[in-house]
């Protein structure tokens, strides 16, 4: 499958932006050429060679504090994804196999997360946990959760209602065997196509949550934060909120892009699991 994505010239054009992004989180604190932390009375200055996108109001150089907020940026958006994966795909998987009342309670609950205002409920759970860019990011990946809830259930309903998955369970396999073997080949593709599409809503997210300084404590650099401190001195610098506002647009167009780009490919490349004669046969 990854040779094939490769293969999508969209495939390779979102892998390589979010590459680059992810080396910028990696590599992004010690690429930069000045402290991000560090005051100087040369405020709000125009770029130049020392300063590349110049300083904001209070003296710290622009890019540096924008390769440093890559990190938080970055991790604060897969942390939302694999929390929304786990959360909403693994119950959505045995929501099929588990009876009435497990199914049930789950629907609830996918339903009455889809209806919570996630930013007004994040906000909340922050007040209540501390300001803190982790309890933030998981409080936001579970009501995102639904999402996965509902591509992984429709995609295991398909699947167990097949007759080899009948066959396999009459002969005696457990639920563990079955959805290892036969279910999970057939959810794999539609949850990688809701991750990477997650991923480009964390960054939203992320941005968001930021830019209300939410999630971040002062003076912590983010992409977000960046963006709403630069806002505010458009008057003076009415370039400053390009980079950041850019990197945002570029990385989400990224991650849309690559979810694109694997729901062509596994369109491709979704086959029957082998052995519906082996089925039963294998089971145990």
């Amino acid at each position: 499958m990854v040779r094939r994505l490769l293969g999508l010239t969209s495939g390779r054009v979102a892998v390589g932006i979010l590459v680059v992004v992810a080396l910028l989180a990696l590599l992004g604190p010690w690429l930069a050429p000045q402290d991000p932390l560090a005051n100087s009375r040369d405020t709000l200055a125009a770029a130049s060679g020392e300063h590349w996108l110049g300083t904001d109001y209070l003296g710290r150089d622009v890019f540096s504090r924008l390769l440093d907020g890559s990190r938080v940026s970055v991790l604060g958006a897969l942390e939302v994804a694999v929390t929304a994966l786990v959360v909403g795909a693994v119950p959505g998987i045995l929501s099929v196999y588990l009876g009435r009342a497990f199914e049930w309670v789950t629907l609830r609950l996918a339903d009455t997360l889809v209806a919570l205002p996630f930013l007004l409920f994040a906000v909340a759970v922050i007040a209540l946990l501390g300001n803190g860019i982790t309890q933030a990011m998981l409080v936001t990946g579970v009501l995102v959760s639904p999402l996965f809830y509902r591509v992984s259930r429709a995609a295991t309903l398909a699947v167990a209602r097949s007759p080899y998955v009948e066959a396999a369970l009459v002969a005696g396999a457990s639920v563990g065997w079955v959805v290892r073997r036969h279910v999970w080949a057939k959810v794999l593709p539609p949850v990688a196509v809701a991750f990477a599409q997650t991923i480009g809503t964390g960054f939203v997210i992320v941005a968001s949550l930021t830019f209300l300084g939410i999630g971040v404590q002062p003076p912590a650099p983010t992409w977000g934060g960046l963006l709403a401190s630069d806002l505010g001195y458009l008057s003076h610098q009415p370039w400053a909120p390009l980079a950041p506002a850019l990197l945002i647009m570029v990385t989400v167009w990224a991650g849309n892009l690559l979810a694109d780009a694997v729901r062509d490919v596994s369109g491709h490349t979704g086959r029957a699991p082998a052995g519906k004669r082996a089925a039963a046969g294998g089971a145990r």
